[in-house]
């Protein structure tokens, strides 16, 4: 027989399947995401488009999905909807065709603003439903979320390069089987999450109703200052990477199209295997240890990748990659600690400061690309994970958790 203590590890335990199903679904929507940047090269060529035209695109995508985010985590707080998943997806896929057929620039900057509605909804409501059924392991949890996201981005620049480079951009279509694979994904998530909120209407105390802040409300301003810096921090340097980097291999080291979206490609797996570290060690020694390093520890390889050959960049972008994308589960969890009843809108919040910073970053490095030239911008980028030594001002939570 199982005993009290038996008992109580078995409730503690995530629900796996659920947790899969979620990754899945976070995998499939950001493979379609990174479609957008992946395509630039080709997209720059169609339209005759310069660089500060590349970052208004990133802009428009980047603000829709910021911008609605943390709306859409406050009003599923309020009112949860079961389907708020599918229905994101569908927005994401009435983009993907917009964008495999538009001609113009405005139509581009319509078909990217669905893409990042589409974004809006998907991702501080699926970190909702990770958080509860991750349980008393959120951090690993987290993680295994956050990894299907970065897989996802991680394939769909190579994706990009064997089914779209080749040919044309209307080849973007053949992306819709992945939306269809992600409604599949969607199903058993949304029947769990439907389940889970009829036990919760039919319980008449709720956990989090009585869950208490564990810092003083200035203080929990404060410390939502300082987390705000480290993202800002963190996605100025993400974002010169995530959509310039093509660019700056071609410009300095005289390499393909197609070859630049294979390193594109090593790049964001690094960032995929710094994501699946950082929650699982968040759990087990603390959210503000992992995040001082990651932001931190990324200046080394920052400050070197500018001055050194093309393979020697390879390794030094996997390095900065993986130490960098640690930091955001802890981010997010510890965030989530902060305000444990208001899960879905304090995602949406950090979900959505993290993409309007990246958003806004482009635009800003578009300009600077333009004026200055590409490996200005690198130059320029690499003093920004400096900024990490501002997380010595972040409260150790674990030592205040109140019941």
């Amino acid at each position: 027989m199982i005993g009290l203590s038996g008992i109580k590890r078995l409730t503690a335990m995530p629900t796996f399947p659920i947790l899969l199903a979620l990754s899945a679904s976070h995998c499939l929507n950001d493979l379609l995401q990174s479609v957008i940047t992946a395509v630039y090269p080709m997209l720059k060529s169609d339209l005759g488009i310069n660089f500060a035209q590349i970052g208004l695109i990133t802009l428009v995508y980047q603000l829709a999905a910021s911008i609605f985010q943390p709306v859409v985590g406050y009003v599923f707080d309020r009112r949860p909807f079961v389907y708020s998943l599918p229905a994101g997806m569908c927005s994401t896929a009435v983009g993907i065709v917009l964008f495999a057929y538009c001609n113009s620039l405005p139509g581009i900057l319509l078909a990217v603003f669905m893409v990042g509605v589409g974004s809006a909804t998907l991702h501080p409501e699926a970190s909702r439903i990770t958080s509860l059924a991750g349980r008393e392991r959120r951090g690993f949890a987290q993680s295994v979320f956050q990894v299907g996201g970065n897989f996802g981005g991680s394939i769909g620049p190579l994706l990009v390069a064997l089914i779209v480079a080749p040919h044309n951009r209307h080849y973007v279509m053949w992306f819709l089987i992945f939306a269809l694979l992600c409604f599949c994904a969607m199903r058993p998530v949304c029947r769990w999450y439907d389940s889970y909120l009829n036990e919760q209407r039919a319980s008449i105390h709720r956990e989090e109703h009585h869950a208490r802040l564990p810092l003083s409300k200035r203080m929990t301003i404060f410390t939502i200052l300082i987390i705000t810096v480290l993202i800002f921090s963190k996605y100025i340097y993400m974002a010169s990477l995530s959509s310039y980097y093509t660019f700056y291999l071609i410009d300095k080291f005289g390499i393909s199209v197609s070859m630049s979206q294979i390193y594109l490609f090593i790049f964001v797996v690094s960032t995929a295997a710094g994501t699946l570290v950082g929650g699982p060690v968040g759990d087990r020694y603390g959210r503000k240890i992992v995040i001082w390093i990651s932001i931190l520890g990324t200046a080394p390889f920052s400050l070197l990748m500018p001055h050194v050959s093309l393979i020697p960049t390879a390794i030094l972008s996997f390095c900065a990659g993986f130490t960098l994308s640690s930091a955001f589960p802890a981010i997010l969890l510890y965030a989530q600690e902060l305000l444990p009843t208001k899960l879905g809108m304090i995602s949406g919040l950090f979900f959505g400061f993290s993409f309007g910073v990246g958003g806004i970053a482009s635009a800003v490095l578009g300009n600077f690309a333009d004026t200055y030239g590409i490996e200005a911008v690198y130059n320029f980028c690499a003093y920004t994970p400096l900024l990490g030594i501002v997380a010595v001002f972040l409260p150790d939570l674990r030592n205040r958790r109140l019941e």
